[in-house]
């Protein structure tokens, strides 16, 4: 029986799917072996994956859910936001698009437990299945709450709460700004009560939208313009009651960081006294009513002022009586001390000091004045040694002894050359034939040419024979080699 129940469930899931998806119409009249034969065909994942989500997809109880869950896995990203949701006994995979998410109003913190609408699908790649979820808020608590406490911590982290950074209230104010609506009862209270404690200062309204869209940038922009003029001492924001929503403005980052940058002091007045934005937060004062923040911006009226001058006179004159008769007193005493009786005292320790230090001065320089002897005495000696003059002395007694010694050399080199020229003289007067033809000796010319050996010569040769007195021309009849 199980056996059967079984094959019944494998076959019906097959011909579901494949009827759905591929079209095919399996006839129940057909024999068990083609039921066998349908039953052994298998499926890949990609089919029986694109049936699951058509099955998704065509679902109405899927196409809009409504959850509630604990955010898990949460890990703020800078387009679309992928996370878990879960309860004590289930997680399912969810997906909130970054156009979805930017609207939320809050930001997603794991832990978190919202209530969320969406719709399931399937992820084919994967295989999973997850909700799209196309609206959330805080599950108990309203998302503007939420966003409150958000931006009031991140706010907080950066510092512009502390009370290092508020500024101190005018004690005397002329001139007070208030930004809030032309038509409401806070302007009316705010002029009332000045008026009363202070008359004489001035109020400037910037008329300002502080509901409703656009209310946020229109408080900063008018803050802002507040902060360009020099003749306001303080400047005063607010409305009246109302809920959260109603309120809301004064929470934006933008008015927030308009007061923080704010030069004037500013004075938050913000619905009822139960009532806190983060106006109150980042403003220098916060007050509970219009009337009470004008009474900060006005601290005393004039009765009481008038008052306090005249304490304030009172004490004056006191003080000053007070230290009339400590300063006479103490004249006193000094007018009756040794130093006015005998005030050559006063300068005893002085004349000693100053023959002392007169005595180093003459000390002093004359040793400077010998140093400078000294040192004037070998710049005078280098002068000397460096001087023109002795240089020309010296380069002349210099040039002397080259000139003794130039002479000498001059003596010296004549007298070699002199006997070299008598000496080649007389090698000359060896050489001259004049003279070995004055001694019987006779010279031979052929052509011109001294003839010094037989060689040169052959038969019928004619020669000139040089003599002492003359020349003779001569024949050659013979030429004999003498045998060495």
């Amino acid at each position: 029986m199980a056996s059967f129940f079984y094959f019944s469930f494998r076959f019906g899931m097959q011909k579901e799917i494949f009827n759905h998806i591929f079209g095919i119409i399996i006839p129940m009249e057909k024999q068990e072996n083609e039921q066998w034969v349908e039953m052994e065909k298998y499926l890949s994942v990609t089919t029986l994956t694109k049936y699951l989500k058509m099955k998704f997809d065509k679902d109405p109880y899927l196409e809009r859910v409504y959850l509630t869950g604990q955010v898990s896995n949460f890990r703020k990203r800078p387009t679309h936001q992928y996370f878990s949701l879960k309860d004590d006994h289930a997680v399912i995979q969810a997906t909130i698009w970054s156009g979805i998410y930017q609207k939320l109003g809050f930001d997603l913190e794991e832990g978190m437990k919202i209530n969320v609408i969406g719709r399931v699908q399937v992820y084919e790649p994967s295989g999973s299945y997850s909700i799209i979820i196309e609206k959330a808020e805080p599950d108990g608590v309203g998302a503007l709450a939420i966003q409150f406490e958000q931006l009031k911590k991140k706010l907080t982290e950066e510092g512009l709460f502390q009370e290092r950074f508020k500024q101190p209230l005018p004690q005397f104010a002329k001139r007070i700004g208030v930004v809030t609506s032309r038509s409401g009862a806070v302007i009316q209270d705010i002029i009332t009560t000045v008026s009363r404690r202070f008359p004489g200062v001035d109020i400037l309204l910037y008329p300002t939208k502080v509901q409703g869209d656009g209310a946020a940038e229109e408080i900063a922009r008018n803050i802002a313009r507040a902060n360009q003029r020099e003749d306001l001492d303080v400047l005063i924001i607010g409305r009246g009651g109302g809920s959260i929503e109603d309120l809301w403005a004064f929470n934006e980052e933008i008015v927030v960081r308009a007061i923080f940058e704010s030069r004037l002091p500013v004075i938050s007045s913000v619905g009822h006294e139960t009532d806190v934005t983060l106006a109150d937060f980042v403003a220098d004062r916060r007050a509970a009513t219009p009337t009470a923040a004008a009474e900060l911006a006005t601290p005393v009226t004039k009765l009481d002022l008038l008052t306090y001058l005249q304490n304030q006179e009172k004490r004056m004159a006191t003080a000053v009586q007070n230290v009339l008769s400590r300063k006479k007193e103490a004249l006193k005493k000094c007018s009756q001390s040794v130093i006015f009786r005998q005030p050559e005292r006063l300068y005893d320790g002085y004349l000693q000091r100053l023959d002392q230090l007169q005595l180093r001065l003459k000390q002093s320089l004359r040793t400077r004045i010998s140093d400078s002897n000294q040192l004037v005495q070998a710049r005078t000696h280098q002068l000397v040694q460096l001087s023109p003059v002795t240089k020309i002395q010296r380069y002349q007694d210099r040039l002397g002894q080259l000139d003794k010694l130039l002479r000498s050399q001059m003596a010296l080199v004549y007298d070699a050359k002199v006997a070299e020229v008598k000496r080649l003289s007389e090698a000359l007067l060896m050489l001259d034939t004049s003279r070995i033809v004055a001694r019987g000796y006779a010279i031979v010319k052929k052509e011109e040419s001294v003839v010094d050996s037989v060689e040169k010569l052959k038969k019928k040769d004619q020669v000139t024979l040089l003599m002492r007195d003359g020349q003779v021309e001569l024949e050659v009849k013979d030429v004999k080699t003498k045998e060495i």
